[in-house]
C-alpha cells in the first residue's frame, strides 16, 4: 500500500466504529510499534492505538474526521491539516507530521490541535 492509501485508512479508522474493520484497517496501515502522539496521548503500538481511538470516540460520538489540506511528502515525512466536525460544525481543526517507512507503513504521528499561525 503506498503512503497515501495507508493516510486515508488511518482517517477512516476513526470514521468507523465497527472494531474488526479498525483491527483490519490498522494492521493494514500502521506499523506494530506505531507511535502516536498528541497534546493528548502518547501511545506506542496498534493495541494502544485502537483503545485511544474508541476513547475519543466515546468522548465525541458521531465525530466526523477528515484531511483539511493536501499532503506534502519529503524524506518519509508528511505533513497535513485535519479537521473534526461535529453536526457539520467545525469542533477541532489539526495539524499532523506523520513519518512512514519505506513500505508506506505508518510508524510515527504527531499532531497537534488547532491552527498554525506564522509569527
Amino acid at each position: 500500500m503506498s503512503y497515501m492509501e495507508n493516510l486515508a485508512s488511518m482517517m477512516a479508522i476513526w470514521n468507523t466504529e465497527d472494531a474488526a474493520e479498525q483491527r483490519r484497517l490498522t494492521e493494514q496501515a500502521l506499523e506494530h510499534n506505531v507511535h502516536f502522539v498528541d497534546p493528548n496521548h502518547n501511545i506506542l503500538g496498534r493495541d494502544a492505538f485502537l483503545k485511544m481511538v474508541a476513547q475519543v470516540q466515546s468522548e465525541i460520538p458521531g465525530a466526523v474526521y477528515s484531511r483539511a489540506s493536501e499532503v506534502d511528502m519529503q524524506n518519509n515525512f508528511c505533513r497535513y491539516h485535519w479537521a473534526i466536525h461535529l453536526n457539520d460544525e467545525l469542533i477541532m481543526p489539526g495539524f499532523d507530521v506523520t513519518e512512514v517507512n519505506d513500505a508506506g507503513k505508518i510508524v510515527k504521528v504527531i499532531g497537534f490541535f488547532g491552527l498554525h499561525e506564522r509569527a
